[in-house]
């Protein structure tokens, strides 16, 4: 599927296509709650890098975020104008790009169900809102995203 995105003032929009566009996996850590808000979580899909386009490059910025006093490979992409979250670039994956659903224009999927990770970095205020098919994790899943669509025949 084509996903096409932008940030909240169009400085930067792109284009990449996904494999797995199913916004399904509400993250919970630090990380994501600071950097892109929302819920006291973050939503990424899965994409495939080598397709990504990029407008508006000159005005992008990243942020590697600190784990445990390391410096984190994890690219966080926003915009250097009003600081949208864009997308997650990892070099120790190469073939992926992780656009936040937040920042994507196109029409989404909805989800079947979802998966809440990272509980145990979740703010005190931060309400889970999981329906009866929903599923918590305090730490990561074993299941990727891929798997996840995969074995729900969900594709693109």
């Amino acid at each position: 599927m084509l996903l096409e995105g932008s940030c909240h003032c169009g400085a930067v929009r792109f284009r990449v296509e996904s494999p797995h566009p199913y916004p399904y996996q509400r993250c919970y850590c630090s990380i994501c709650r600071k950097t892109a808000g929302g819920g006291g979580y973050a939503i990424n899909l899965g994409a495939l890098a080598a397709t990504l386009e990029v407008e508006g490059e000159e005005h992008r910025r990243i942020y590697h975020a600190v784990i445990d006093g390391e410096e984190s490979t994890g690219e966080r992409h926003f915009c250097g104008h009003c600081a949208s979250a864009l997308w997650i670039f990892d070099p120790d994956w190469p073939e992926l790009v992780h656009p936040f659903a937040s920042a994507i224009d196109s029409e989404l999927p909805v989800p079947p169900e979802r998966v809440h990770l990272l509980l145990d970095s979740k703010a005190s205020w931060v309400e889970v809102e999981a329906h009866d098919n929903d599923r918590c994790f305090a730490g990561y899943p074993e299941e990727s995203l891929a798997e996840w669509h995969r074995r729900r025949g969900l594709e693109c």
